[in-house]
Parts: structure tokens; C-alpha cells; sequence
């Protein structure tokens, strides 16, 4: 399958009140292997231009070179996101956004789910399956993260029997309905990452366990160091993922703290 093209909106919902589910269709979606967690870049173009792609290449670093060499001021901005579901028939994939609340920034790919409509068109990269994760075969695989890691969670969750999933939202409206064991954790007006780290330190885990993490940047670091220092989890065992900073978009420097769990990852 082409890993580049045209996305168009075809509907807008809110699934929650600080949720907007989105439903693209596009050429090549209804080839769209599907796998758990599956990862695309999304392209917004700069305000009143149409969106400019770089030539297709199935070689993801060539791809990105083309990406960069499009002009500044022609170049759209690139984003990663979550497949939520997926309609092979109809040729279409829904992608989630949350609106964050006003302590926090707004990045494009916000901004632009805030007014999406039907007829909006963004460009895409992927998912591509040289960048698909398998799954942890532990006995337990902890799953814990933000509203932002809800769509990972749920297509982890139909996928893995022996899963627990803490999830920590604004409140009780923006629970969704999930497969499996799932904890909501709702922060009413506590802070951010706050309820689920106390969860994780409480549960209780087998000797073989694994942990999936997800979310805002500084409670993902927090969880992980928990896991590994505290709870003696390997490294390996845990897969970590910071989805956003607070006060920081991703077109920010990252910060030393990012670029020590940029190196973890790589080893």
C-alpha cells in the first residue's frame, strides 16, 4: 500500500465533551492492514493553503527529506496519531483529538480539530507496518496513560486478554466504553497525571509483567521511573511514549529531560 495520500473528512462527533473523533476516507485505507496501536502522520497545511505532499516514497527517511525540502512557508506541519477504528468497506479510519483544557497550549493539529468539517482534506504518512510494535507476551501487561492514549488503549484492549488499563481523564463524561479490565481515574480539578500515578503505585503486579505507557510527557517519565526503580520491571518490559507537553507544543526545543528518553528509547 501507498504509505502517502489525501485524507478528506467525512464526519465530525464528539464522543465526549473534550473529544472530537474525526472519520477520514482516502485512497488506500481499505487495503489498511490493521494491528494494535497503529501509528500515522497526519500533515495540517499552513492557514489557507491546500496541502502539499512530498513525492511518495516507500522509504520513510527518504520521504522525510522530500518533507523537509518543501518550502517553509508551503510546508504542512506533521503530527503522529493513533488509528482509533477503522471501515474497510467504506475506505475510512477515525482519528481522535482531545481539546485540552486552557492550561494548556494548543498545537495546530488541535486548533485544526476544533473547527474540522466535513469536505477538510489533510495529507498522510503511513501507518506503516516497518514501524509496527508486537505486543508483550508477559502474564500481565499494565496499560496506563492520559485521555490522549485512549485509542492505543482500546485497540491494545481487543487484543490482549491478560491486560489492565488505568486511564485518567478530566472527569466522568469523558469515560468511553472500552473492552477488558479498564480503571477510569478522574482528576477533578487535581492535577494532571496525579491520580494515575497513585493507581500504578497501589496495583498489584505479577512477577512476569509488562507496561505500556502513554501520554503526557512528565507523568509518562514519572510512571516509567516508578516501574523500573521501584517496582523492578526490566527496561525492556516497558514501552513509554510521551504524547505532548504541557505549556510546550512539539515545534518547541525539546527539553534535556525529552532528550534522555529519547536516547532510552533508542537503547
Amino acid at each position: 500500500m501507498n504509505p502517502t495520500g489525501l485524507l478528506t473528512v467525512t464526519a465530525v462527533r464528539k464522543p465526549t465533551p473534550r473529544t472530537v473523533r474525526v472519520t477520514f476516507t482516502g485512497d488506500g485505507l481499505a487495503e489498511l492492514e490493521p494491528w494494535p496501536d497503529q501509528q500515522l502522520k497526519l500533515l495540517f497545511p499552513p492557514p489557507g493553503r491546500p496541502v502539499r505532499l512530498p513525492e511518495p516514497d516507500a522509504d520513510a527517511m527518504r520521504w522525510y527529506q522530500a518533507y523537509l525540502a518543501i518550502p517553509a512557508d508551503e510546508r504542512p506541519v506533521l503530527r503522529s496519531y493513533t488509528v482509533r477504528d477503522r471501515d474497510p468497506g467504506a475506505a475510512a479510519i477515525d482519528v481522535e483529538f482531545v481539546l485540552h483544557d486552557d492550561a494548556v497550549v494548543d498545537g495546530p493539529a488541535t486548533a485544526w480539530a476544533r473547527t474540522a468539517a466535513p469536505g477538510d482534506v489533510l495529507g498522510r504518512y503511513g501507518p506503516d507496518a516497518a514501524y509496527r510494535h508486537p505486543l508483550s507476551t508477559a502474564d500481565t501487561l499494565l496499560l496506563a496513560g492520559d485521555e490522549t492514549a485512549v485509542p492505543a488503549i482500546a485497540t491494545i484492549l481487543s487484543e490482549v486478554d491478560k491486560a489492565v488499563a488505568f486511564v485518567e481523564v478530566a472527569d466522568a463524561a469523558e469515560e468511553q466504553p472500552l473492552p477488558g479490565e479498564v480503571h477510569w481515574l478522574h482528576r477533578d480539578g487535581a492535577g494532571h497525571g496525579t491520580k494515575l500515578v497513585e493507581a500504578v503505585r497501589e496495583a498489584k503486579l505479577p512477577g512476569d509483567a509488562a507496561a505500556w505507557l502513554a501520554g503526557e510527557a512528565g507523568m509518562v517519565r514519572t510512571l516509567r521511573r516508578h516501574l523500573v526503580g521501584d517496582r523492578g520491571l526490566g527496561k525492556r518490559a516497558v514501552e513509554f511514549t510521551g504524547y505532548w507537553r504541557r505549556r510546550l507544543t512539539q515545534d518547541d526545543a525539546p527539553t534535556t529531560e525529552d532528550l534522555a528518553d529519547a536516547a532510552e528509547k533508542l537503547a
